[in-house]
């Protein structure tokens, strides 16, 4: 039943990010009919998120070896006296995308897509049919008038409770830049609530070498992240190194076959679930990186080889997710700990502990944008007073982070992914379904989505690509002719695979 609680009177609500996290978001709160405001801040020009394809951004900044999201894409200051005018930012904020030209989507779309809309069609699809449906998302839910674009947070600090006993309140410094005026316009404005649907896919990650910090000084062109990967045709008849092997450095070691010098090398920790026992045609395999000589351009391997004629090496190794615009020192404390790689007390990835008006949609690594839904769900449902179970007390909630926590560093594995093949996404996503429970008689509220045996079987049976020792392997070894030849396969598997899917 629903408790009816009464002691948060949140009427107003900021959205940050315009997504497909923040897209469903804003469907949710909209629909729960309570809400007297609501607002979703996305700091680029249009929808889409990280679905939008920035064909040719700037000139990508140099890769910062070892560094931390707090490093690479620190705060703006904040003018006195808002609201104010100032010249136009300069400072890299890492808002272009990482979508490359022939980038589809990895997840089959009956299991990617919101429960109440289906992509064009599927199972994967070309990268511009999924930014087209996060646009008619919001179009569709008539929630395209919560929008302001072109407008950033670089400020979120807490306000004191409107009434005693409630919850905080929060202040936003807002920046959005006039091309009119060629000027930078602050403001601020208060919400009782804000939900971060931020996403995690901004802040590039390049891991500490020997040596690479003083190889790309050298040499600033030679080192990029995929964030920045585009095109095979800028890469034409050049001697690549791929660092990395899971899916973006699979996707593009294939896109990159029918231009680059061949062999393709590709630098791999260990094996995944693409591999066989051997490379396929036109790739070959090296381990890890221990040291770049500047002064040569050698780049030495772990086994002791090495190679002296590379022109571009690009990291595929992954984002981190950055939060500039938190006001640590206003706020009592950090957001995130990038060493433990953790939201800071968090609960259910989606609460904080001692923020209760601040809420998380899209950080964990687990099925999307399904994942997204059930957790807008149950905030909204939260905060409206209607959700059908009480949030565990404070202080099981810490009890929940702690365990969690020791779980994931024994089993050697990330706090903010789910897997699927041991039940923590059925496990996850039922209790924010049993937390959020039904809307109201007269309809108000969204009901969260079932994970329908339809939806199970798309994830468990269908693959972007084959998967040797698992199903057809033909492509595996296929001639070299700069097509993959299959679409897509149905797998059957003996054994399943954490996280396969994304």
């Amino acid at each position: 039943m629903m408790t009816g609680s009464t002691e948060k009177p949140i009427r107003s609500v900021a959205i940050i990010g315009a997504g497909a996290a923040g897209a469903v978001t804003a469907a949710a709160f909209k629909a729960e009919h309570y809400f007297d405001r609501i607002r979703v801040y996305e700091r680029r020009e249009t929808t889409g998120g990280v679905w939008i394809h920035d064909v040719g951004p700037r000139h990508p900044p140099q890769v910062q070896p070892g560094s931390v999201a707090f490093e690479i894409d620190p705060p703006l200051k904040v003018p006195d006296n808002l609201p104010q005018q100032t010249d136009p930012n300069h400072q890299e904020r890492y808002s272009h995308t990482s979508l490359y030209e022939n980038l589809t989507t990895n997840t089959p779309d009956i299991a990617m897509c919101f429960s109440d809309q289906r992509f064009a069609y599927g199972p994967f699809v070309p990268h511009y049919v999924t930014k087209q449906y996060i646009d008619n998302y919001f179009a569709q839910h008539k929630t395209d008038s919560f929008l302001v674009l072109n407008t950033t947070l670089e400020d979120l600090s807490k306000l004191p409770p409107s009434t005693p006993g409630g919850f905080n309140r929060w202040k936003l410094t807002l920046r959005k830049h006039d091309p009119v005026l060629d000027v930078d316009l602050w403001w601020e404005e208060t919400y009782d609530a804000v939900v971060l649907a931020t996403g995690h896919y901004s802040v590039p990650y390049v891991p500490y070498v020997p040596g690479l910090k003083e190889y790309t000084a050298k040499s600033p062109d030679r080192v990029i992240h995929s964030k920045w990967y585009r095109s095979p045709s800028l890469f034409t008849n050049k001697r690549v190194l791929i660092i990395g092997n899971s899916t973006s450095g699979h996707d593009i070691s294939l896109d990159l076959l029918s231009s680059v010098k061949l062999p393709l090398s590709q630098s791999r920790r260990s094996s995944s679930r693409w591999d066989g026992n051997g490379p396929p045609q036109g790739i070959e395999w090296k381990p890890v990186i221990t040291e770049y000589i500047p002064d040569s351009g050698r780049i030495v391997f772990a086994d002791g080889s090495y190679l002296d004629d590379i022109d571009v090496v690009i990291y595929c190794t992954g984002y981190q997710p950055s939060f500039p615009f938190w006001n640590a020192e206003n706020n009592g404390r950090e957001l995130y700990d990038y060493r433990a790689g953790r939201l800071l007390r968090n609960y259910q990835h989606t609460f904080l502990q001692d923020f209760p008006s601040l809420g998380m949609v899209g950080l964990p690594r687990v099925l999307t944008f399904r994942s997204f839904e059930y957790q807008a769900i149950a905030l909204a449902r939260y905060w409206a007073g209607r959700e059908w179970s009480e949030l565990t007390p404070v202080w099981a909630q810490a009890k929940w982070e702690q365990a969690r926590a020791e779980k994931t560093r024994r089993e050697r594995r990330k706090f903010h992914d789910i897997p699927w093949d041991n039940g923590e996404t059925e496990e996850w996503f039922g209790w924010l379904y049993r937390f959020a429970g039904l809307g109201s008689l007269s309809g108000d509220g969204r009901v969260p989505p079932v994970l329908g045996r339809d939806v199970v079987w798309a994830v468990e049976n269908l693959k972007k690509y084959p998967e040797p020792g698992k199903g057809d392997e033909k492509s595996a070894n296929a001639e070299l002719d700069g097509t993959v030849e299959e679409d897509w396969v149905i797998v059957v598997r003996e054994e399943k695979d954490s996280l396969a899917f994304i």
